[in-house]
């Protein structure tokens, strides 16, 4: 992808600013925020953090896959359910969203799920996409 095109998508991603200590703490807690399954306990995280050319950025799984050149269908569901976990770390206080005009939509929460930290050990997490790995 030409940087052109790859700016374009950073510009459409909710930014946020991150205290440095909070960031691995973002990390983690994304991995326990997504879509579970309906027959056993595995969730499928919905949302990354990524650091790119000095700037963060929350972001959809799908998103990544447009970074990477992919083709994917972006529905409106995966976009109400994103903003609404953007919206959920700010009211957290892990970050500060910096154009929160970029946060149009929430969704039902019963439509995401957050596994408490404390039950952790009783899921199965499953990244749809790993950052930095090819």
């Amino acid at each position: 992808m030409d940087a052109r095109n790859q700016l374009e998508i950073l510009n459409k991603l909710v930014e946020v600013s991150v205290e440095e200590q909070n960031f691995l703490k973002i990390v983690e807690t994304l991995t326990r925020i997504g879509v579970s399954s309906s027959i056993e306990n595995k969730l499928y995280q919905s949302c990354h953090i990524l650091h790119k050319t000095g700037r963060y950025f929350i972001l959809h799984f799908k998103h990544l896959l447009q970074l990477d050149d992919l083709v994917v269908d972006i529905t409106e569901t995966d976009v109400q359910r994103y903003h609404t976990i953007c919206s959920l770390l700010a009211q957290w206080g892990l970050v500060k969203i910096l154009y929160p005009d970029r946060i149009y939509s929430n969704i039902n929460l019963k439509l995401i799920k957050i596994v408490p930290y404390k039950d952790k050990n009783d899921w199965i997490f499953v990244p749809k996409f790993t950052i930095n790995k090819r």
